[in-house]
């Protein structure tokens, strides 16, 4: 009995494992944003590792200015219809007091619901949260290292994505501006 009560105090009396801090890397956020499918999503958990806010909530700031005109070739990626058009929003999305990115969102406003129209129109909560009932998957179309074409200054790292219903029918193109403020301690 005397051993088991020495191996017991000795567990008690270890120094504790240190917990390693989530790696600060790019690639490591990388790698949290090809995981998901929802940009949204992705920032929510990389938020949540790097405890830059609790609860990790993700908000959408709408921007009423700078965004860059409608790429020429949009249209086309989108595959409108007969009598579709395509709406734009340009927000900062935000974790806490950290804005980690800042995003255009060309999109069919009729392969949305009237609600998710309003919900962007109106508020605060991001395109892949309004949309995730529809079930969409991401498709990558470029990741550029810095800032792209229209980019704030302290960009990371720009993607170009589409945006896919289950039936293939393109719902959004993007372009998502990833700041510093993503690695920043």
């Amino acid at each position: 009995m005397g051993s088991d009560l020495a191996a017991l105090l000795a567990l008690i009396m270890a120094p504790a494992p240190l917990v390693q801090p989530a790696p600060l890397t790019l690639d490591a956020f990388e790698a949290v944003l090809a995981r998901h499918d929802s940009a949204t999503l992705a920032l929510e958990e990389w938020c949540d590792m790097r405890r830059f806010a609790s609860p990790a909530r993700i908000t959408a700031e709408l921007l009423r200015s700078g965004a860059p005109p409608l790429p020429t070739d949009v249209p086309r990626q989108l595959e409108l219809g007969p009598g579709e058009t395509v709406a734009q929003r340009t927000v900062r999305l935000n974790c806490g007091d950290r804005a980690l990115s800042i995003a255009w969102n060309w999109y069919v406003p009729d392969r949305l619901t009237p609600s998710m129209n309003a919900a962007l129109a109106k508020t605060d909560i991001p395109f892949g949260k309004v949309a995730a009932s529809l079930n969409f998957r991401r498709k990558a179309i470029a990741t550029i290292a810095g800032p792209a074409a229209n980019c704030p200054p302290g960009t990371i790292s720009t993607h170009q994505a589409m945006l896919l219903l289950p039936d293939g029918r393109p719902l959004a193109y993007l372009v998502e501006c990833y700041t510093a403020a993503n690695l920043a301690p």
